[in-house]
């Protein structure tokens, strides 16, 4: 059997591959020696020098865009990812696709170590996406240990040539901010941002301690069960804080509004809050109290949150508890002492002036502009009064029972009714009745027909005043008891101090006798 001679083409592949492994056992080789031979400072300042010689020779810049800025986010960050994210079909293949709970968009957005390029003035842009990751040992077992991977915080590089750089900051990034606000504008959906669990925070500062959920509230200022002249108010110092940018600067004082939100429950205070935020297309941020470990856990979350946003304390007489005697010193005008915020059977620390710091101390200017701070709380008479001084809560809004201006908003958003005849009867009741705009919703809600449900109400609202005649007497019932035991205490002390002098007395006399 004859076997044909070897190709040309055949030979030659194989001296290729036999070069190739010579090569590189050689490579090889020399970095086993280098590392044996030359020690750890001289390598580290030979491979100093190979990358500065690289850099004098090359005709690339590179700048680096990382997610952080100290505490807070980088916002040409977010731009870039912005900006990046709508021009991903262009240049790359490998991309992040996503689709926010009650949106009915999709968005696009770089993937890890992904490049792209983009096109500038006849310049070529070369950008990279990294989100570098750690592995870190968490424990020990019988199988080994067990690790982890980390995430770091991410960031992209921008790669592009020496003679383009008067044309990047003059000209390409100016371009790339101004596109990045029109796609924020258009994409812009409002959130709702809640703390996330406290392991998954600690220790974080890239903002991921916040957990957002897109803000679907129909609350308009035009639906809310509100006397008109309390809405014309709050809408004139909406309106008047957003355009006076400039001014809070002249004076030297931190872009923020404070307000208080006090009544009963049901009153719509979390209603006003969503209005708010609709009318302004301000996100919020809802603050648990009770889930913060100390002031430095304060701080950062705060620091973390978003310009144009609402920061929102629900029922902060609950979450605030003060014994008397630092309630009293706190009122004395003395030294901030400690509030005890108590989550089950763990007492936390956060100090007063820790929490009013960022309402209008000096970390108020650090956590961002174009703020809104919201407490709200069903008792205000509970609060201390450091909190609700002008300056730190500057409007004090009431939320109260309905009235009949408030009950006709309710009777145009259920039933669509202008007027109707009972509405008279529901007028004459209402002022009596104490009842609160969620009442009367829950009441209108039962019966699409506009007349069975007007009758509900009044039969509701009838009843309503009964049990407040009922609760009125049983509580004057109470006082009067309360006054006769007083005064049967008070002729007690008498009984009793006449007594202790007589038989101080007749011990006077027995002495003399003795005597």
């Amino acid at each position: 059997m004859n076997i044909p001679p070897p190709s040309s083409s055949s030979s030659s592949m194989k001296k290729a591959i036999s070069t190739a492994a010579s090569v590189a056992a050689t490579v090889v080789l020399i970095q086993t020696i280098s590392r044996d031979l030359i020690p750890d400072e001289v390598r580290y300042y030979l491979k100093l020098g190979i990358k500065t010689i690289y850099k004098s020779i090359s005709s690339e810049i590179t700048l680096i865009i990382e997610e952080l800025d100290g505490l807070g986010f980088n916002q040409f960050y977010k731009a870039v990812e912005l900006y990046l994210g709508s021009k991903i079909f262009q240049s790359t293949s490998n991309f992040r696709i996503t689709m926010p709970d009650k949106d009915s968009n999709i968005y696009t957005s770089m993937a890890e170590d992904e490049e792209m390029l983009d096109y500038f003035n006849a310049a070529k842009f070369k950008w990279r996406h990294f989100t570098p990751r750690t592995k870190s040992r968490q424990s020990s077992s019988s199988d080994g240990d067990i690790s982890s991977w980390q995430t770091g915080t991410s960031y992209y590089t921008l790669v592009f040539n020496k003679r383009h750089k008067q044309l990047v900051f003059d000209s390409y990034f100016p371009f790339l901010l101004e596109e990045s606000r029109k796609i924020k504008e258009q994409r812009k959906t409002l959130k709702i941002f809640t703390l996330g669990n406290q392991n998954s925070r600690r220790f974080s500062g890239d903002g991921k301690s916040w957990t957002g959920v897109n803000l679907d509230h129909p609350a308009t200022f035009e639906k809310l069960a509100m006397d008109q002249d309390m809405k014309k108010m709050i809408i004139e110092d909406l309106n008047l804080f957003i355009r006076r940018k400039e001014f809070y600067r002249t004076v030297g004082k931190a872009w923020k509004r404070g307000y208080l939100l006090y009544g009963p429950p049901g009153t719509g205070k979390s209603s006003l809050i969503a209005a708010i935020a609709n009318y302004l297309s301000f996100d919020i941020y809802d603050l648990e109290l009770t889930s913060i470990q100390d002031n430095a856990d304060l701080r950062r979350l705060l620091i973390s949150t978003a310009n144009k946003s609402i920061l929102v304390v629900e029922d902060i007489d609950c979450s605030l508890d003060l014994d008397d005697n630092q309630r009293g010193v706190v009122n004395s005008n003395e030294a901030p002492q400690t509030i005890k915020i108590v989550k089950k059977d763990k007492t936390k620390q956060v100090t007063l002036s820790g929490l009013l710091n960022f309402i209008d101390g000096l970390w108020s200017s650090c956590s961002g502009d174009e703020r809104i701070i919201v407490f709200t709380t069903n008792h205000k008479e509970r609060l201390d009064q450091a909190l609700l001084r002008p300056g730190r809560m500057d409007l004090h809004i009431h939320l109260s029972y309905c009235t009949f201006c408030g009950f006709q908003i309710l009777a145009k958003n259920y039933l669509d009714l202008s007027e109707h005849v009972l509405f008279d009867d529901v007028k004459s009741l209402l002022e009596k009745a104490m009842a609160t705009p969620a009442e009367i919703a829950e009441q209108l809600l039962k019966n699409e027909d506009s007349k069975i449900a007007l009758r509900g109400l009044i039969k509701f609202l009838e009843e309503k005043i009964t049990q407040n005649e009922e609760n009125e007497s049983m509580r004057r019932k109470e006082e009067e008891e309360k006054l006769k035991e007083k005064d049967c205490q008070v002729e007690d002390e008498k009984l009793k101090e006449k007594n202790g002098q007589v038989e101080d007395n007749n011990c006077g006399k027995e002495e003399e006798i003795k005597i």
